[in-house]
């Protein structure tokens, strides 16, 4: 790879992740339920390489010149980014909405426009969409619901040699709303839902982002307010914290959560006991008991569990002591760091 690849791709992986603060309309026709529900809390932060992340960005890029091919035929565009909420965190934004498709002149259509690998374009092509793509199938359906649109104009497109795919699809309300009461079922709910399958070599479970949790560690990566025991969404798109009386937690605090965040039960492989402090949680680690919360004498804090899970449960003189005396907190195994460094 030479240093100009290297350089591009790096800037793509430096590039902040966004924090979705809803559970997105592209992700309703998920088969696996832990799978949306470990998405929606940010429990875990895949990691893409700069040229996957690209290559995201080129599908998203491209949808502009859809547009101008569209509109060259004599399509109009009503709007583009249109948004649907159907409430319980429940939202998305569509690519379009469009007039004067021919063979569907006076009827006012969603648009929803994909960019595919070769293969997966072929496999679209033999077997269209309902079929090849459940994914963008559900998706589709749940925009018309939400946008009260009959139909959709589906619009693929062969990333390798720029050949088009197009399908009508008509609206089945039915099937649309049963996947929005699936969806808000997952995201109002406080435990961890079962896999879709418990077994490792399950193609689906092989590619998914979240097998290393499933499979191997039962761990979360991350320390965010959506991670935390004291939170709890509602049906009104908020999330409430019992540890700041039930207080709403506004996005931008969500994202990196506070001192007192306790590890969620099952984003934690560790057995719990009672906890003589309703603020803490108490996990066995190795045998060990850990009291889990706001960081202070053998109290440990989230990142620091996670950072050195062994530490914590036995922690040596010279490690309370620099906790204690000097504000320090464990951030990797064995390596202390100041809290106001």
């Amino acid at each position: 790879m030479s240093a100009i690849q290297e350089l591009i791709y790096k800037a793509y992986e430096s590039q902040e992740k966004e924090f979705r603060p809803h559970l997105g309309v592209s992700q309703i026709g998920e088969k696996c339920d832990r799978k949306m529900w470990l998405g929606f809390r940010h429990a875990l932060q895949p990691k893409h390489s700069g040229r996957i992340l690209k290559l995201f960005q080129f599908g998203h890029d491209y949808e502009s010149t859809v547009i101008k091919e569209l509109k060259a035929i004599g399509c109009r565009i009503i709007s583009q980014q249109a948004s649907v909420d159907f409430g319980c965190h429940i939202r998305g934004s569509c690519d379009g909405i469009i007039t004067n498709v021919p063979g569907y002149e006076g009827q006012t259509l969603l648009l929803e426009i994909k960019t595919l690998s070769e293969k997966s374009f072929k496999d679209l092509v033999k077997k269209e969409l309902q079929e090849s793509k459940p994914m963008y199938w559900a998706q589709v359906h749940v925009y018309m619901l939400g946008l009260k649109l009959e139909r959709c104009l589906f619009y693929a497109v062969n990333k390798n040699t720029s050949e088009i795919y197009t399908e009508i699809v008509d609206v089945d309300k039915e099937y649309a709303q049963k996947l929005i009461d699936k969806a808000k079922k997952i995201a109002l709910s406080e435990y961890l839902p079962e896999p879709m399958s418990a077994d490792p070599s399950w193609f689906e479970c092989k590619f998914c982002d979240f097998y290393k949790f499933c499979f191997e560690t039962k761990i979360t990566d991350s320390v965010n307010c959506r991670t935390c025991a004291h939170i709890t969404p509602t049906q009104d798109s908020q999330w409430l914290c019992a540890r700041h009386d039930n207080e709403p937690v506004p996005v931008s605090w969500q994202r990196s959560g506070c001192e007192s965040h306790v590890l969620h039960p099952d984003l934690v492989p560790y057995p719990r006991q009672p906890s003589e402090n309703p603020h803490e949680a108490v996990y066995v680690i190795n045998g060990v008991p850990v009291r889990n919360g706001e960081p202070c004498g053998y109290v440990f804090g989230s990142k620091e569990i996670l950072a050195d899970p062994e530490l914590c449960a036995n922690p040596n003189d010279d490690v309370l002591w620099l906790r204690d005396e000097l504000g320090a907190k464990i951030v990797e195994k064995t390596l202390l760091d100041p809290l106001t460094s």
